[in-house]
């Protein structure tokens, strides 16, 4: 067994159990749903108007500056959620009708700052990042978060430095047809190939090459080098990406092991069985948290409205606990 195998024995020959090891199939409509309700919908107008009255940047925002128990109350219970149980939440939602898009965007900062620190998205630090079609292929130096065809399941910023502990994207408008978001929870998928692939297994706890998206100085490698999954104080962690491993050995020039591509369609047949994951229907408004590390999250692929205004827009923050703001922390 190689050292990054032995690393992660604590957990590669572990089952899982517990809310984090769900499958879709075996979800409510309602599970993982969090409401806004009266008291917090008061505190969000409230901090509405305090805002229009004293103007500041949404990058200055933190919860302290207003007084919102009710709003911090519901978002503790997303927190444990998150952390503790089904890694993911969906909060129901801001009223759109109230707000102008920047003020929504203010108070889905507020909201998911008190989950955890946002942190830069970019090399270049981009805070808040809208997810939308900007009508390229995907590819090296394109993110497929702003194209419109079919993601496959995977973690954000798998493929650099530092990946964000939890994402955040929150709903402005929904496509025309399509764009249909899903989750997943590694440890489930982590379950099945234990059962079906256990001589495989071992392969996605050894590096394969990321392409890293030129998210960084230019004169810096193109290529990042570590496992899908790793051992963090007997917690399984994920670091998936099968579209970024592709460019990558297509990067360095290099053919991907046997074992390894084995491994890595095996696993990827299992994200990709329906009974696997939870489909989940956007609408303006809703925001989308989830344990990045813990759980994997894809769209289908979209067609848009040809206006501007119509088309397929959300926004994305990603979060840490710790580490520095800086985009590789």
């Amino acid at each position: 067994m190689s050292e990054y195998a032995h690393q992660g024995a604590a957990v590669i020959d572990r089952d899982f159990a517990g809310p984090i090891a769900w499958r879709g199939a075996t979800l409510g409509a309602e599970d993982g749903v969090v409401r806004l309700d009266q008291s917090c919908l008061d505190e969000l107008d409230a901090v509405v108007a305090e805002v229009r009255a004293n103007p500041l940047p949404t990058l200055m925002m933190t919860p302290d500056l207003f007084d919102m128990p009710a709003c911090s109350a519901t978002m503790a219970t997303v927190d444990r959620e998150i952390r503790q149980g089904l890694g993911f939440v969906i909060v129901d939602r801001l009223p759109m009708d109230r707000y102008t898009r920047d003020e929504a965007v203010m108070l889905y900062w507020l909201l998911s700052s008190m989950i955890s620190r946002p942190v830069a998205q970019s090399w270049d630090g981009k805070m808040i990042y809208d997810v939308r079609d900007k009508g390229k292929p995907p590819g090296n130096g394109v993110r497929p978060d702003v194209t419109n065809v079919r993601q496959n399941f995977h973690t954000d910023n798998s493929y650099n430095l530092c990946a964000p502990h939890f994402l955040g994207l929150f709903c402005l408008q929904t496509a025309k047809s399509g764009g249909i978001s899903r989750l997943i929870s590694f440890a489930a998928a982590h379950n099945e190939m234990r059962k079906r692939h256990p001589d495989l297994l071992w392969r996605l706890y050894e590096p394969f090459y990321f392409d890293r998206q030129r998210e960084h100085a230019p004169d810096d490698v193109m290529t990042t080098y570590h496992p899908m999954f790793e051992n963090h104080d007997g917690e399984l962690v994920a670091r998936l990406s099968y579209r970024q491993v592709v460019y990558g050995y297509e990067l360095e020039g290099k053919e991907l092991d046997p074992e390894g591509k084995a491994a890595l369609d095996a696993f990827e047949a299992i994200l990709n069985e329906p009974a696997m994951w939870k489909d989940f229907y956007f609408e303006p408004g809703q925001i989308q948290l989830l344990d990045n590390r813990r759980c994997g999250h894809c769209r289908t692929g979209f067609e848009d409205y040809p206006e501007p205004e119509r088309q397929r827009h959300l926004v994305r923050l990603w979060m840490r606990d710790s580490g520095r703001t800086f985009y590789h922390g």
